[in-house]
């Protein structure tokens, strides 16, 4: 995996609820753990723009609702910096929900922007990707 040049704060903490924004069937998942990042003891972890988390799926259709899923981190609301100097924040908290953890994507169409750090590091979600910020 590919390590993220930008300096992202972790806004999404455990038990988040974040929209989704592909065709999977979920529309609201919940966030239940966060890969690949360290703590320390006793603090739950965070995730940001381009980390992979497990979830459940809360909203959608009926046979995906209840699921325990993989998803990546598209978007979020709190600004981050990237190496440039440019800051880059965006309308809303959304997620892509992913068939395993390799990072394919279990939908075919991905609505909306999805951040460039993303897209460097999971080549599936980037031949997706109609808008990359």
């Amino acid at each position: 995996m590919q390590a993220v040049k930008a300096s992202i704060p972790r806004a999404l903490p455990l038990g988040a609820w974040v929209d989704t924004c592909d065709n999977s069937g979920a529309k609201s998942i919940k966030i239940t753990a966060v890969f690949n990042q360290k703590t320390v003891k006793g603090r739950k972890p965070s995730a940001g723009i381009g980390d992979m988390i497990m979830a459940s799926v809360k909203r959608g259709r009926p046979d995906m609702r209840k699921q325990v899923v993989f998803a990546v981190i598209a978007r979020q609301k709190k600004e981050f910096r990237r190496p440039d100097g440019m800051r880059v924040k965006f309308a809303d908290n959304a997620a892509i929900v992913l068939k395993d953890d390799k990072g394919n994507p279990k939908g075919t169409i991905l609505k909306g922007a999805v951040a460039k750090e993303v897209c460097d590091r999971y080549p599936g979600i980037a031949k997706l990707a109609s808008i990359v910020v």
